[in-house]
C-alpha cells in the first residue's frame, strides 16, 4: 500500500494543481440577523469562519437608511478579510474578488422577491454571479399541506398538481427566473461561469416524485416545480441534488429550520403541517466547472409539525459556531475549474 500511494501521490497532486477551487455560501440572514440576539455578529462569525469566496444573501433590507453590505464588509475588513459589494436591497451578494459590474435583473418592487449580478475575475475565471429572493406570495407548496400560500389559513388540500402549479404560477417566481435566464445566457457567451444563489421561496422538481409522494405532507402528489424545472431546461446544475441525487438519503431540508434561540411557533407557518422543504438553492453552469463539496449549512433539526424535529437521515452539515441566526439552513459549495491558461 504503502508503494502505490508513492506511486500515484505525484500525480494525485500534479492533478490537484491543475484546478482552482472556489467556495460559495447562499444564506437566508432573516431579516439582516434581527429577529435573533446576537444575530448580525453571527453573520460576521460565521463568514470569517468558512471565507466563501462568493455569498448570496437573501433578506436584506437597509435598516434605518443603512447600507447593510457595506456595513458587513467593513466589519468582515476589520477581521482581516476583504470583500467587495455593492447597494442591493432584499437580496445581496458579497465577493472576495473586485467586482467589475454589476447589475439589477429583477428589481424588488411590492415585496416580490429581487435578483441581482456581479462580474468579476478570478484566479484568471470569469463569474457572473447572481442572488436570488423569489415572490414569497402564492407559495403554493403550503396549499399541498393545508394551509393558503396567501394568508397562511388552513384550507382543503388540493388534488392535482395542475391545481397546485396553477395557484403557484400567480407568483413572480417564474418571472425573475425567466428575466435571469435570459440574462445568463448573454453572460455565457460573453465567458462567464454562472453561478446563482437563492432563497426561491419554492421547493424543486426533483424533490417531489414518486419516491416522496407520501412523504413530507406531500399528500401523494407528484409536482414539477416551475422554477427549478426552468432552469434545468436551460443547462443549470442544482448543485445540492447534483451531489446527492438520491432524494430519499439526503432531502436537504432548508425551511424552516430549528434555531434554539427562537420559539417555535416563530419558526413556522404550518404548525399542523409537516413543512420540512428544500428552498435554497445553488446552481450553477460553465465550461468544465465541477462541484467537488456541497453541504448544508446551518443546525440539523427542522421544524414539522411544531416540533422541532431531528433529520431523517444523516446528511453532511456544516453546524453553527454557536447562535443561528436565521429561520433558513443555508447551501455551501466548493467547485472546481481547470487552471487557467496564463494570458501572454
Amino acid at each position: 500500500m504503502a508503494v502505490l500511494l508513492l506511486i500515484f501521490l505525484p500525480a494525485l497532486q500534479s492533478a490537484a494543481k491543475r484546478t482552482d477551487e472556489f467556495t460559495v455560501l447562499q444564506w437566508n440572514i432573516w431579516q439582516e440577523g434581527t429577529m435573533v440576539k446576537g444575530g448580525y455578529d453571527a453573520i460576521v462569525d460565521e463568514i470569517v469562519r468558512l471565507q466563501p469566496d462568493f455569498v448570496t444573501l437573501s433578506e436584506v433590507r437597509n435598516y434605518k437608511n443603512t447600507n447593510f453590505t457595506l456595513r458587513l464588509t467593513n466589519d468582515l475588513q476589520k477581521r482581516g478579510l476583504q470583500y467587495y459589494s455593492f447597494y442591493s436591497y432584499d437580496t445581496g451578494l458579497l465577493s472576495r474578488y473586485p467586482i467589475t459590474d454589476s447589475l439589477t435583473v429583477f428589481p424588488c418592487e411590492g415585496d416580490h422577491g429581487s435578483i441581482y449580478r456581479l462580474l468579476c475575475e478570478a484566479k484568471g475565471h470569469r463569474f457572473a454571479v447572481y442572488t436570488a429572493h423569489l415572490d414569497y406570495q402564492n407559495d403554493a407548496y403550503y396549499d399541498v399541506r393545508g394551509y393558503s400560500g396567501v394568508d397562511w389559513t388552513e384550507i382543503p388540500i388540493p388534488t392535482s398538481a395542475e391545481e397546485v402549479l396553477r395557484r403557484s404560477d400567480i407568483s413572480l417566481r417564474d418571472d425573475a427566473i425567466a428575466l435571469f435566464i435570459k440574462q445568463a445566457e448573454k453572460d455565457e457567451k460573453a465567458g462567464y461561469n454562472i453561478i446563482l444563489g437563492g432563497d426561491f421561496n419554492e421547493p424543486s422538481h426533483l424533490d417531489w416524485t414518486a419516491e416522496t409522494a407520501n412523504l413530507y405532507d406531500h399528500n401523494g402528489l407528484v409536482i414539477p416545480w416551475t422554477v427549478t424545472t426552468m432552469l434545468e431546461k436551460a443547462g443549470f446544475s442544482d448543485a445540492y441534488r447534483t451531489y446527492y441525487p438520491n432524494i430519499v438519503k439526503y432531502p436537504g431540508f432548508t425551511y424552516p429550520s430549528d434555531n434554539p434561540d427562537v420559539e417555535v411557533k416563530r419558526l413556522t407557518w404550518a404548525p399542523k403541517a409537516d413543512e420540512r422543504d428544500r428552498i435554497d438553492y445553488l446552481f450553477l453552469k460553465g465550461k468544465g466547472i465541477k462541484i467537488k463539496d456541497c453541504r448544508i449549512f446551518g443546525p440539523e433539526k427542522s421544524i414539522a409539525k411544531s416540533v422541532r424535529t431531528p433529520n431523517p437521515m444523516k446528511e453532511n452539515f456544516i453546524t453553527p459556531l454557536g447562535i443561528w441566526p436565521t429561520d433558513h439552513k443555508g447551501v455551501w459549495m466548493k467547485i472546481v475549474l481547470p487552471k487557467a491558461s496564463k494570458k501572454k
